[in-house]
């Protein structure tokens, strides 16, 4: 989850509050908006001139910062896709201040109410964008893909395209998208289920007008080509983890599989929102007959997103082949970098090995140190994350005090037992005296703060 919208600002007091005690940066500093200033305006060398193909970008409506364009070619059986990643290392200077400050910030971080940027807006939503228009500079990755869906990296090239048509994902319809997305698309995604990949895309969460009118968490609808854009991400991605792996260099992205543990709590949580999960399906083969669409749905998948034992970052060791759970193969960030900084430099490397140089001394030491930095990011997000549904949870609470609410314990750990409510997609924490997993109870809510973040209830049976 990128974001909670916020569209009747109930949660300005609170997100204030978390800006402040995350220290989230409103802006950047005025040697960093200098230096982009005049990075903004550098012309492009010793790119190829790729302007004559049809790129398009497939995002939300509203985005600016976009990393990836695409564009779709035959090749007898196989169908050959071009996938075009902003290149953000043209711009920025491993020596300067804005590469200082993004290693400091180490991902673009979001809020209902805003964004802070890995890199200036006049860099990210500007100049580096692969926004329609005028060319802009791309590391353009030629990826084969045959008829079963197997994938493979034949080429990256320093290119300027164009983008003809920045598509959304709300309104695109199919004779928008290049000939072949289709097919494409659906040679990726069942390749996925083949291979028994469990990649969970839960909707985003707003905070919007509830059935009885009152405020709610509610999901934002899905649309199938945001599945479909996903899975060519995923396939460069996975592209150019090979492409590394041959090479003995690299910096992937590792996930274990949720544990048993974790299984059973997810079992316990389906109950909970009145999900049949059958005794007889793992949770790969649950999980992909679940609905976005569906409200109960749609909260089981954002819990079993919660549920996993959390992805990580890893340089390349010889000794053992990086894994991803979630996409059952090797895997690596490369497609956002406007957004990530690790992917700025998996980019320039994956561009090195397939044009038969060298990795750049930088990128490699590179390798070494961002492990731990973007595990710091990624842990500052996820908190940042938390702490907006936390008191999303609170807000849409609020007034309710007094209420009865059904309720299934998930877990029992050191700060008493997590339970989820029944039919809302809201999870608490009470006292676990005499509690064991599983067990339905019947709450009563006593407390909502929605500045702290913080719901409270008693038991009653």
């Amino acid at each position: 989850m990128k974001t909670i919208a916020d569209p009747s600002h109930a949660l300005s007091r609170g997100l204030q509050s978390i800006r402040t005690e995350f220290q989230v940066p409103r802006a950047f500093p005025p040697q960093v908006k200098a230096a982009a200033d005049s990075a903004a305006r550098r012309v492009p060398g010793d790119h190829a001139d790729w302007t004559d193909r049809h790129f398009v970008t497939l995002d939300p409506a509203s985005a600016t910062d976009l990393d990836q364009a695409f564009a779709i070619e035959e090749a007898g059986r196989d169908l050959i896709l071009h996938y075009a990643i902003a290149d953000v290392a043209w711009f920025v200077d491993e020596d300067g201040p804005i590469n200082a400050e993004a290693w400091t910030r180490g991902e673009t971080v979001y809020l209902p109410d805003g964004k802070a940027g890995l890199y200036p807006p006049i860099l990210s939503e500007g100049a580096a964008s692969l926004l329609p228009g005028g060319p802009r500079p791309a590391v353009v990755f030629t990826i084969r893909i045959d008829a079963e869906g197997a994938v493979r990296l034949d080429a990256a090239t320093r290119a300027v395209i164009r983008n003809r048509a920045k598509l959304a994902y709300e309104t695109v319809r199919e004779g928008d998208l290049p000939t072949g997305f289709t097919q494409l698309t659906t040679r990726l995604i069942r390749a996925e289920a083949a291979r028994g990949a469990a990649r969970v895309d839960p909707p985003e969460q707003e905070v919007g007008a509830g059935a009885d009118g009152r405020l709610a968490l509610i999901f934002r609808d899905r649309h199938p080509s945001e599945d479909q854009n996903a899975s060519l991400s995923l396939t460069c991605n996975m592209a150019v983890a090979d492409a590394l792996i041959a090479h003995n260099t690299g910096l992937f992205r590792v996930m274990a599989e949720p544990d048993s543990g974790a299984v059973a709590r997810l079992r316990i949580t389906a109950r909970a929102l009145g999900i049949d999960w059958p005794a007889t399906a793992t949770l790969t083969q649950f999980e992909r007959t679940l609905n976005p669409a569906a409200p109960r749905d749609a909260a089981l998948m954002l819990a079993i997103r919660r549920a996993g034992n959390g992805a990580a970052y890893r340089a390349f060791d010889p000794d053992e082949t990086p894994w991803h759970a979630a996409v059952a193969a090797p895997y690596a960030h490369a497609t956002a970098p406007l957004r990530r900084l690790a992917d700025r430099y998996v980019v320039q490397a994956a561009l090195a090995v397939a044009n038969g140089r060298v990795v750049p001394d930088h990128v490699e030491a590179a390798f070494a140190r961002l492990p731990k930095v973007m595990a710091r990011a990624d842990g500052r997000a996820a908190r940042i994350d938390n702490a907006v549904i936390a008191m999303a949870e609170a807000v849409t609470l609020a007034g309710r005090e007094g209420e009865r609410f059904d309720a299934v314990v998930t877990d029992i750990g050191e700060r008493g037992a997590s339970v989820q409510l029944c039919g809302v997609p809201v999870t608490a924490r009470i006292d676990a005296a005499g509690l064991t997993p599983g067990d339905a109870l019947n709450l009563v809510l006593i407390e909502t703060d929605t500045v702290g973040r913080r719901i409270a209830f008693d038991r009653l049976s």
